[in-house]
């Protein structure tokens, strides 16, 4: 198989990247030249949102292309129209954000989409963005050759948004830690390697249409990532379960000061750790057990030497240690780091 990365050098496009490597797939990666790609792929350098930027895309053809923009919808619509006579299928990597809010708990591919959302338009709000970019795919390769990839909570090796990362470092400074509770709080997210390796098997299979991709609600739990986390790292830390309504009252920000973490019972829960994933499911979505994940995360990040890329357009992970330390000194945490 021949495939094109539009991108290919961080996160999520190095992951599909290195799968289709190891298939033995001849793979292309068209980037900024910012990053280094893998080993072993055919570069091209190029700015989808210069003039002429796709220049080097001029020639060639693919059996697939793989996508993972998140911003002007355009620069999704200028390359798939480039290339719609010379590869068989567009895969965009889009989000669970594309649904209209607050989606209800169990939501599936059919559940309504976000407004006002164009092909043609510039940056406009990150759901709009990417539902342009789906919009865009479909409009250039159509219905039967597009694949609207909906991904949700995104972990891993090579992650540069500072989630998994930021608990990981939390955690090896050690001392008592701020754990966001419920312990059994399910969780979504799928593996950035589970994640490629589901994308290349559905290009294999010739499949189109939108996918929710994270994995089944409760395949983690906010107890069983941090545990992980603690025996990953190997330090001293000492879990201090905290309950929800402690945590808001605090003032502090779900999902972003305490990562993968949001609220029990809230519109941010159903969204992000409550969709419907049968669809991939049986399509062969297989995801490896948290302590994987986690563990893998770990040793990725202490062979960079401990501290994770960051994507500048990403807002910065993370809670404040003298926020942390007034919250627990209050009464707050109930120490315990097993179930």
């Amino acid at each position: 198989m021949r495939l094109l990365l539009l991108g290919g050098t961080e996160f999520a496009g190095r992951a599909v990247a290195e799968a289709a490597l190891g298939r033995g797939w001849e793979v292309t990666v068209f980037h900024r030249g910012r990053h280094a790609p893998p080993a072993g792929v055919r570069s091209l350098h190029g700015d989808r949102t210069a003039p002429d930027g796709l220049a080097a895309l001029a020639e060639g053809e693919w059996d697939a292309v793989v996508d993972t923009w998140s911003a002007a919808p355009r620069a999704v619509r200028d390359p798939a129209r480039l290339l719609r006579g010379r590869a068989g299928r567009y895969v965009y990597v889009s989000s669970c954000s594309v649904y209209e809010w607050p989606p209800a708990a169990g939501y599936t591919e059919d559940a309504p989409l976000v407004e006002d959302a164009s092909a043609d338009a510039g940056e406009t709000d990150y759901a709009r963005d990417k539902r342009g970019g789906e919009l865009a795919a479909v409009e250039a390769f159509g219905a039967d050759r597009s694949l609207l990839v909906r991904a949700g909570l995104i972990l891993g090796p090579y992650e540069n948004v500072g989630r998994l990362p930021w608990w990981l470092g939390r955690i090896a400074r050690g001392g008592p830690v701020l754990a966001p509770g419920p312990r059994d709080l399910p969780l979504q997210y799928v593996d950035v390697r589970d994640l490629a390796e589901w994308i290349l098997g559905a290009v294999e299979r010739e499949s189109s249409g939108p996918y929710n991709l994270i994995s089944p609600q409760g395949h983690a739990t906010m107890g069983t990532l941090l545990d992980a986390c603690v025996r990953a790292t190997g330090g001293p830390a000492e879990l201090r379960w905290t309950d929800p309504d402690v945590i808001l009252e605090a003032g502090i920000e779900p999902w972003v000061q305490l990562p993968v973490w949001v609220p029990p019972g809230s519109d941010l829960h159903d969204a992000l750790h409550a969709a419907d994933v049968s669809r991939a499911l049986a399509t062969g979505l297989d995801c490896r057990p948290v302590a994987d994940t986690v563990t893998d995360t770990w040793k990725w990040l202490q062979g960079i030497g401990g501290t994770a890329p960051q994507r500048p357009d990403r807002t910065a992970k993370g809670l404040d240690p003298e926020v942390e330390a007034k919250v627990l000194a209050s009464g707050g945490g109930v120490p315990g780091n097993t179930p």
